[in-house]
């Protein structure tokens, strides 16, 4: 008897979970035990930027808590509608550094691939929320100019995915494309900005750790993770398997107003992260983004909050405190800026010191 394998069956299982992602509010509501009435949310802003989350991440949620740091992060605010002088839809005028399509350079050294627009999550902060993917991206799988910019530019060394997620690419085409890179003699390091680790563990699978495995060049992967109740057993096994694979793991966070805004949360989240071999690295001042205004933390409180960090935390678990300024020759230390001299060639608005990550 000859056995049928349906198609499906040779998906992986995180394309699966990908794709059953919710984007319905009512349905995200209903699976927390909440009642619409009691947590508003804006249509304007699905409409503009959808709800989009992955199940695994609302399995960590609070059932019937409306103040969820988790929840907060990806539910479309009343506040999102409201325009405040100051914030606009490209705050690090990314569409001014692009000399390819696809291509973003700002800092000496490395260069930036938005290699697509898609997320296993719609954070409401994102700076990329407004970001025209459809125009600054490539056609699919169609790198050539990027590839050609990267091979002519000797003093590159590190190229740095991103988007969207890149890991919501699959092993067939990030391979394809880091073909690429690996053919280029100058490029040494491979640099990963993901979230998928944190809400979509299973994507460290087997396949991607073969792929990784493989390369010469050598990987880093910068998660995102802003709270400590997003880091599970899922997410610590994911982090060992990358480790194992000799994968440098830092992380990223973003300093935000109601869910991270004090010195407990972020102290018990640099243990987390340290416990799952993942390196805090860097902790961001919101970037301006148009909708993201009510998340913003206060320069003198988030300030009194390092200064607790640094006081309650051994120093290489302390993120540095940093802030992106357009024009500006790379991160600029946002924790201090009064004691520091404003950079030479910056903005006269950016103030502090200047780190080349």
């Amino acid at each position: 008897m000859i056995t049928r394998t349906s198609s499906v069956d040779h998906i992986p299982g995180w394309q699966r979970d990908l794709a059953d992602s919710i984007t319905s509010v009512s349905e995200l509501l209903d699976i927390l035990e909440l009642d619409s009435l009691q947590v508003p949310f804006c249509q304007a802003s699905m409409q503009q930027f959808p709800l989009r989350v992955t199940r695994s991440y609302v399995d960590r949620m609070r059932r019937g808590a409306t103040d969820d740091p988790l929840l907060l992060q990806v539910l479309p605010a009343i506040a999102e509608s409201i325009h405040i002088p100051g914030y606009s839809p490209d705050p690090l005028q990314e569409s001014a550094a692009m000399p390819a399509p696809g291509v973003i350079r700002k800092y000496h050294g490395r260069v930036l691939l938005t290699v697509t627009g898609a997320c296993g999550i719609h954070c409401r902060y994102c700076f990329r929320r407004h970001f025209p993917y459809s125009d600054a991206n490539p056609a699919r799988d169609n790198w050539h100019a990027a590839i050609q910019h990267i091979r002519l530019d000797p003093s590159l060394s590190e190229v740095i995915l991103s988007g969207g997620d890149p890991l919501v690419l699959n092993d067939v085409r990030l391979g394809r494309l880091c073909a690429q890179l690996e053919d280029i003699p100058h490029i040494a390091r491979l640099r990963i900005h993901t979230r998928l680790p944190v809400v979509l563990p299973q994507r460290i699978d087997e396949r991607l750790i073969a792929w990784i495995d493989a390369t010469r060049l050598q990987c880093v992967m910068v998660m995102h993770v802003n709270h400590p109740n997003e880091i599970d057993a899922t997410f610590t096994t994911a982090c060992t398997r990358l480790r194992t694979a000799g994968v440098t793991l830092l992380n990223q966070s973003v300093l935000l107003k109601g869910v991270n805004d004090d010195p407990g949360t972020l102290a018990r989240l640099s243990e987390a992260l340290f416990t799952a071999d993942v390196l805090p690295y860097y902790l961001h001042q919101l970037d301006r983004v148009q909708g993201a205004a009510h998340f913003e933390v206060d320069r003198q409180d988030a300030r009194v909050i390092m200064d607790t960090l640094h006081a309650v935390l051994p120093g290489y678990l302390v993120p540095r405190f940093v802030e992106e300024i357009p024009g500006a020759i790379g991160k600029v230390d946002a924790w201090r800026p009064q004691d520091n001299a404003t950079a030479e060639g910056l903005p006269e608005t950016a103030t502090g010191s200047v780190t080349s990550f």
